[in-house]
């Protein structure tokens, strides 16, 4: 069941006012046709600074607040990965579209119930994997589509790189489902399921920080004709480069790959460059398709699904599973 069709411009409200939110919200300007009209926080402080610095009129001290503003069209969920959940279902049961920041939610029951509440609910949900959206990405698609390097056999692709967090951090907190695979490894999950799917078998091994957070997981996904080599870290400084290769070439993504502004296409020896820019920050591409699903009164992306999402977290819970990564919320 599709909802009723948006006309007017889609009025966002940002749930949590951290580091990404902050540059979310300047992308939000750049896309016509939206409005950040609303952020809220568990400090009124934090939310009336956050407010102030973006030059937004509505700064609430509760995420409830947040919640129960009937002017608010769609909510943009940038807390820390355990509680999108939560968030998400409040927010959907309020009436609000959603898009919830990457991870869209810890695990596959997790991500069940979210799809659950949006189609009961009757608004639009998506996860905010902005790389899916951006124009190196989508042009690559393409040129795998038009069959330029053969079938998609091997994908290897690393995000790590080196630092040195406090043990309390969101990223080492284990209670707020810290480590390299869900902030970092999901984009290289993401690639090699965009490119090859599900995959048949999992391999995969973690070093674990005191703490318990995973700062680095190496993964080798199995395929019917091929594999896809994956790694994330906290503990080492990669090249931040990914490679998609076929029986008649290979597509390299400018580092850092994620975010790619071009890349090479190399065959026979021969290097063809593509040049991609992405505008703002790279979160404008998602907000622009968020936009579209809701005019068209849909609930779901047909670029990045409701069963995308299920599917890359299964692969995520594999991963876990392989390498022996558990929360203690679980």
């Amino acid at each position: 069941m599709g909802q009723k069709k948006h006309t007017r411009s889609l009025r966002w409200g940002i749930l949590g006012c951290g580091h990404i939110a902050g540059k979310f919200a300047q992308d939000l300007r750049l896309a016509k046709g939206n409005k950040l009209y609303a952020a809220g926080s568990r400090s009124v402080q934090k939310a009336q600074t956050f407010c102030k610095k973006f030059k937004v009129k509505h700064a609430y001290g509760s995420y409830e607040a947040l919640l129960q503003d009937p002017k608010v069209d769609i909510i943009y969920i940038a807390t820390p990965h355990n509680s999108h959940l939560e968030y998400g279902l409040a927010s959907m049961n309020a009436g609000k579209h959603v898009l919830i920041e990457k991870p869209i939610a810890i695990n596959k029951h997790q991500v069940r119930k979210l799809i659950q509440a949006s189609k009961r609910n009757n608004v639009f949900m998506m996860e905010a994997l902005w790389t899916r959206f951006i124009p190196s990405v989508k042009k690559l698609l393409t040129l795998i589509e038009k069959d330029r390097i053969g079938p998609v056999n091997w994908v290897s692709s690393a995000f790590s790189f080196s630092r040195n967090d406090d043990p309390k951090s969101r990223m080492l907190n284990m209670d707020l489902a810290g480590g390299s695979l869900l902030d970092q490894g999901i984009y290289n999950a993401f690639l090699a399921y965009l490119l090859m799917g599900k995959p048949e078998k999992v391999l995969a091994k973690a070093l674990f920080h005191d703490q318990g957070a995973d700062v680095q997981t190496s993964a080798i996904l199995t395929y019917e004709k091929g594999f896809a080599n994956l790694y994330s870290g906290f503990d080492c400084d990669a090249d931040m480069k990914a490679a998609i290769h076929g029986p008649d070439g290979r597509i390299e993504l400018d580092p850092i790959w994620f975010k790619a502004e071009g890349f090479s296409l190399i065959k026979k020896g021969k290097t063809k460059k593509y040049k991609l820019p992405i505008k703002g920050f790279g979160y404008y591409y998602e907000i622009k398709e968020c936009a579209k699903c809701i005019r068209n009164g849909w609930i779901e992306s047909k670029q990045w699904t409701h069963q995308n999402s299920l599917d890359l977290i299964s692969i995520t819970d594999t991963i876990r599973q392989r390498a022996g990564i558990k929360y203690p919320f679980e």
